[in-house]
């Protein structure tokens, strides 16, 4: 019997699917790389640059603004990867928006997933920051205002009002009367106590990986050598939000590491009212901002 050979059978070949997998392959490849080293989109979900950047706004993020590094994680999961700064062109500044990796809460060495947030970069490593009465001031002098900062509060924190979720450790400020607090720099040497380790206990940690501050007989071990001081690895950035009264950001949890920069935002390329579920589609569908798509971040 003459044996029949479609043209379906002659497309899956052996030959023609190793090779199909080899192409899309190659096109995976290509989007990892593109996603996690070159562009990413990015979702808003908190009011803290409101007005600058709105919740609900989705952001077109340049990666490549300061440097360009491997692959940090694998797209769309919180699998770290061993990444590489491959080049560096530059840091972030002071005024810039910056989108990192979120280094985790006050008293934690590591995030428990990856969370990328968006805040603008107010003093960088070696300066002097403070806070009086809302005003911010970069080596005593009052910092450029935002075009859209906006405070909730109609009212000041005093002095001597103590706030105890506020960075760092221990001290006696507010996030309305802040500092003055040095952004660390690569290089600098701490000098450590008993009065102060609690304030550098996790900031070594955070360098480290790990906790590795330990206090035994009344001496300070460091990755388990007895030391007094402690060389700083890595340059410091210290973010806030545009919308002071209602943000999470530096004054709560720290400075923000150089190897945690990931780019800055470029444009918003779809926005909506995120507080309306996905299941109410029609809805949320409706609440699109058309004014806001295609606006440039700045």
């Amino acid at each position: 019997m003459k044996k029949f050979n479609s043209p379906l059978s002659k497309l899956f070949t052996w030959k023609n699917i190793k090779y199909a997998a080899k192409e899309y392959g190659k096109l995976v490849i290509i989007l990892f790389i593109v996603t996690s080293s070159i562009i990413q989109s990015s979702r808003v979900p908190t009011p803290s640059m409101e007005r600058t950047i709105m919740t609900g706004d989705f952001l077109m993020v340049n990666k490549l603004a300061y440097d360009l590094t491997t692959p940090r994680n694998i797209p769309f999961t919180d699998i770290d990867l061993p990444f590489t700064q491959i080049f560096n062109w530059g840091d972030p500044d002071r005024g810039d928006i910056v989108v990192f990796e979120f280094p985790g809460n006050r008293d934690e060495i590591k995030n428990t997933k990856i969370d990328n947030y968006v805040k603008r970069c107010v003093a960088v490593s070696g300066d002097t920051l403070e806070v009086r009465n809302k005003i911010l001031y970069v080596n005593g002098k009052e910092a450029p205002i935002p075009i859209h900062v906006q405070y909730a509060r109609d009212y000041l924190l005093p002095k001597d009002y103590l706030d105890t979720e506020v960075f760092p450790k221990n001290s006696l400020w507010n996030s309305d009367n802040y500092g003055p607090l040095v952004i660390p720099k690569g290089g600098d040497i701490i000098k450590l106590s008993k009065a102060n380790i609690e304030e550098w206990k996790t900031f070594i940690g955070r360098e480290y990986g790990k906790d590795v501050v330990e206090i035994k007989n009344n001496k300070i071990y460091v990755d388990g050598k007895e030391t007094k001081e402690y060389k700083v690895r890595d340059d410091y950035c210290f973010m806030m939000g545009d919308n002071r009264d209602n943000s999470l950001d530096s004054r709560y949890w720290g400075f923000v590491p150089r190897r945690n920069v990931i780019g800055t935002p470029m444009f918003v390329y779809w926005s909506w009212n995120s507080d309306i579920p996905f299941s109410d589609f029609f809805n949320l569908l409706v609440s699109v901002r058309l004014d806001r798509i295609g606006k440039i971040v700045n």
